[in-house]
């Protein structure tokens, strides 16, 4: 292609990662263009004839935008997480199939649980340990199943399936459009920088948990509430996340974050006008269902606060390894792990109070993203709830804190190798499984690479110069900033210069 480039004139910069995969054009582009700036992604172009012309028109197709080209990778990844999930649909599980072909998936086991098959409504007729969102989820699944039942026996020109599988499969077609929402979002929130959204699109996170529980209606919610902050619509982003919240607890903790900013910048009343309008939005979707049904909406609460240490958490780890005695001892069924729910509150409140500060104190404003991540990614660590798909909470915060092909990958193979070995420890020693050993040995490697991504994050909060957002377009403060894009700031911690004392023999 030999087309003149678009976009202002201006020097590009070199790749904070090392020399450039391409050399430098003369002209930039009017968008950032990922072969030219990360390693991984000029490397994997060359299947496809390398990386992008320096002559090559950026941002004028007619058909296949970044936005398009995205949501076909996503399509793609999304189809392959069905070929995964295929031999599970049907509920037939015999022979450990949702083991040994990883395919496990609470959506099968909790149609008939609580009483979806019948017709039942969650929460009016029947108990649900999930937010109110995800129970109207899983209830438009099931309506959309009986729908297809319906008109398969009314046709006859449609295959029958069992009732589980229609529900299932009904239930995935609409975790995919969460799912291509997300792209979108992702795409809308990362500014000059479209191609970052195909990190949703080729996530292995995605392939792997995409159908596992319905964690992407939140993640959808959330992305697109920081999709709405970018766009400087406060009432519009706060309403978005009440929704999420709603759906799964995570998207306050960006409500958190936007609040350490706005402490920052001062803009304060921003938020408020964001936290009201989430607060209603959540007040809307729940107080029907708490004021119709209290005791099955409190369940949801009743139950996290009287679990018990799940498998893959560090606290799991160390009770096992201290014989079962640590913290609150052994338990009995439904006993309340009191020592251990103080313990974790008080890590929460120190990641907090750690992010709060790195905020205040770090030499430019961090990007929403960042502190997003970071407040997400370190409640993860401490709390004593992770499943597995609550990994796809920190994808779209990932993705926009630190668009790094190399360590976003390696995150997430390992949480697909965790999977691997969890599905193996399920199945056990006698099926030829692994033992415990093996997945705890899969937890921590999957908790140092989260770490490591937290710490490379830090990095870039504190040396901006090293944030690949902020070094790859002129005079960018934070795309995804929205009211705080370029604001000043209000309330900031400054470091305490060091005082170097004169010697002694100095002549006063």
């Amino acid at each position: 292609m030999s087309s003149t480039p678009s976009g202002p004139s201006a020097p590009a910069p070199p790749p904070a990662d090392g020399p450039a995969a391409f050399p430098a054009p003369s002209r930039r582009p009017d968008r950032v263009v990922p072969t030219w700036s990360d390693p991984v992604a000029a490397q994997a172009s060359e299947a496809v004839g390398g990386p992008w012309g320096r002559h090559a028109v950026t941002g004028r197709a007619l058909f296949w935008t970044p936005l398009r080209v995205c949501l076909l990778y996503a399509t793609v990844v999304l189809a392959g997480a069905w070929l995964k999930q295929a031999p599970c649909s049907d509920g037939n599980w015999a022979g450990s199939v949702q083991y040994t072909h990883l395919c496990y998936s609470d959506a099968v086991p909790l149609f008939g649980l609580h009483g979806l098959d019948t017709g039942a409504l969650p929460y009016l007729d029947s108990a649900v340990e999930y937010p109110v969102l995800t129970g109207a989820f899983m209830a438009l699944a099931a309506l959309l199943g009986r729908g297809y039942e319906s008109l398969a026996t009314a046709a006859g020109l449609l295959p029958q399936v069992p009732p589980v599988q229609a529900y299932y499969v009904a239930t995935c077609l609409l975790l995919s459009l969460c799912a291509l929402v997300t792209v979108r979002a992702v795409l809308g929130a990362a500014g000059r920088r479209p191609w970052d959204a195909a990190l949703i699109g080729l996530s292995p996170l995605l392939l792997v948990h995409a159908f596992t529980n319905w964690d992407l209606l939140a993640v959808a919610l959330a992305a697109c509430g920081l999709w709405a902050w970018a766009r400087e619509r406060p009432v519009l982003a706060g309403v978005l996340l009440g929704l999420g919240t709603a759906a799964k607890l995570f998207p306050v903790l960006v409500l958190g974050a936007l609040f350490l900013l706005c402490v920052r910048a001062g803009t304060l009343r921003v938020w408020l006008r964001a936290a009201v309008a989430a607060g209603a939005a959540w007040l809307v979707a729940d107080l029907p269902v708490a004021l119709l049904a209290p005791e099955n909406w409190s369940l949801f609460f009743r139950l996290n606060s009287s679990r018990p240490a799940d498998p893959d958490t560090l606290w799991n780890i160390a009770i096992t390894a201290a014989g079962g005695d640590l913290f609150d001892g052994p338990l009995a069924e439904g006993e309340t792990p009191v020592v251990l729910n103080a313990l974790v509150a008080v890590c929460v409140l120190l990641v907090v109070a750690a992010v709060g500060w790195l905020t205040l104190a770090a030499p430019a404003r961090p990007r929403v993203a960042q502190v997003a991540f970071l407040l997400v990614a370190g409640f993860l660590l401490v709390t004593k709830v992770w499943s597995p798909q609550y990994s796809l909470w920190l994808l779209p915060l990932a993705v926009l804190a630190r668009p790094r092909w190399r360590s976003l990958l390696l995150w997430q193979a390992t949480e697909a190798v965790l999977w691997v070995v969890r599905m193996l420890w399920y199945l056990g020693t006698d099926d030829r499984g692994v033992g415990i050993e093996w997945f705890f040995l899969g937890v921590v490697v999957r908790d140092v690479a989260v770490i490591v991504l937290m710490a490379l994050v830090v990095r870039d909060v504190w040396r901006p110069d090293a944030d690949v957002v902020r070094t790859s377009w002129p005079a960018v403060d934070d795309p995804a900033g929205g009211p705080l894009d370029g604001a000043e700031d209000r309330v900031v911690l400054r470091r305490r210069p060091r005082t170097i004392r004169p010697p002694d023999h100095a002549v006063s």
